[in-house]
């Protein structure tokens, strides 16, 4: 299946983004380990959180958790201090991404976790007990889901947890993002130095907690008020979307895309509701930045770019090779599709310098079982003039499962296709 997208000549909308997927997965986590009773509230309803809500309630032997990379990391840790032995798997694709960095981990700590397949990789077998282990050191640079997946589990280790960050930290925001929640669950957690965090022995507190609207949703909003024309004669027909929901102090780093999107033309009005976006100033001519803090806005700042005209260089993307899929040269590939030749090095760094290459006449833009290159490249109907096609878009359920209804509210024309 694929969908054709023809663009509105008009935005002029209010869009309820789903929750954050970050936090909810993280708020799961915290009140299963506080063997809470008071489920956190306004959870997002993606495929990510679907499962890891079913692992956590079923608890059964077999624990099927798709292509979800945070239920995987997270849950290893949570069934290593959990009673009962269990087997985690899930698709092709998950069994295909490497978890031995948490795993050499949790053993060091005490963890009975065997391989159930390729050693390196899932499925795996885990035996729930109390680990003794209380120090442990890992590079800075692994994701920042391995970090979080063993924080969480701190207080509930017999001696707490001290973690030594070693090199250079990426992904900083969802660390602290985890230390946040953890110490709104009650956990007395914090860094003790700029590459250290400790964690102290106790318990989680069951809480009532509301999960806020997603940022790393609403970057495709953005994304779509950058590259609208607005008629500048007609006050009416101005630019406009709302997006209820949205913190200006969040939690969640990737709210620090409006900044970013700022130098692209995109301005950014709070409001006690959530922001209000609208095009003001005038976009840079090229745009630089480290994006290792929120590596999950890259494909939307690079699609954007290119439709932009506007030469870029991205850095900090290492961690872009080990998502859903090759996400660097999954965008090389489609841009290359639509005209444009990308490089990267350093299996980090992804730039264009204006470099044009003939274009396909009707390119049919594939997601390689990726929700965020479907949601990246949709905005292209509104520069297109004979819209775009996007392959088996319902890849997007994975973190925004209303995505396509949302474009439909907007004004957004789809068309299914199955030949």
């Amino acid at each position: 299946m694929r969908y054709k997208l023809s663009a509105p000549a008009t935005l002029h909308t209010t869009i309820q983004l789903p929750a954050s997927k970050s936090i909810s997965n993280r708020a799961l986590i915290l009140h299963a380990l506080a063997q809470g009773h008071i489920a956190p509230s306004n959870l997002s309803d993606c495929d990510d959180t679907r499962v890891m809500i079913k692992a956590l309630n079923g608890n059964p032997e077999l624990l099927g958790i798709l292509d979800a990379g945070t239920a995987m990391r997270f849950l290893t840790a949570y069934l290593s201090v959990t009673p009962g032995t269990r087997i985690i798997t899930g698709t092709e694709r998950m069994q295909q991404r490497p978890i031995r960095i948490l795993v050499d981990a949790l053993r060091e700590l005490g963890a009975q976790i065997e391989y159930a397949g390729k050693e390196g990789f899932p499925p795996l077998r885990i035996t729930g007990t109390e680990l003794t282990g209380e120090e442990i050191s890992l590079a800075g640079n692994v994701s920042s889901q391995y970090i979080s997946a063993l924080l969480m589990i701190g207080p509930i280790l017999k001696n707490g947890l001290r973690l030594n960050l070693t090199g250079e930290i990426i992904s900083r925001p969802y660390i602290n993002l985890t230390l946040q929640l953890m110490k709104e669950f009650g956990a007395d957690a914090a860094w003790s130095s700029e590459s250290s965090i400790t964690v102290r022995p106790g318990k989680y507190r069951d809480i009532p907690f509301t999960v806020e609207s997603d940022w790393s949703g609403a970057s495709y909003w953005y994304q779509m008020v950058a590259l609208i024309q607005d008629n500048e004669k007609k006050e009416s027909t101005k630019t406009e979307i709302k997006l209820p929901g949205l913190l200006p102090h969040s939690y969640q780093g990737d709210s620090r895309g409006a900044e970013i999107f700022a130098k692209l033309g995109v301005h950014t009005t709070y409001t006690d509701q959530g922001v209000v976006l609208t095009k003001m100033g005038t976009p840079v001519t090229c745009l630089k930045e480290d994006l290792v803090d929120i590596p999950d806005l890259a494909q939307t700042f690079v699609v954007t770019c290119c439709l932009m005209n506007i030469p870029f260089r991205f850095s900090g993307l290492q961690s872009l090779k080990i998502k859903e899929t090759d996400r660097i040269e999954a965008l090389k590939q489609e841009l290359h599709k639509l005209g444009y030749v990308l490089k990267d090095s350093c299996n980090s760094i992804l730039e264009w310098d204006g470099e044009r290459c003939e274009a396909e006449e009707n390119p049919q833009i594939a997601t390689y079982e990726d929700h965020r290159m479907a949601m990246a490249f949709a905005p292209l109907a509104l520069v297109r003039p004979a819209g775009i096609e996007i392959m088996h878009p319902e890849v997007v359920s994975k973190s925004y499962p209303h995505y396509w209804e949302h474009l439909t509210e907007a004004g957004f024309l789809i068309e299914e296709k199955t030949e």
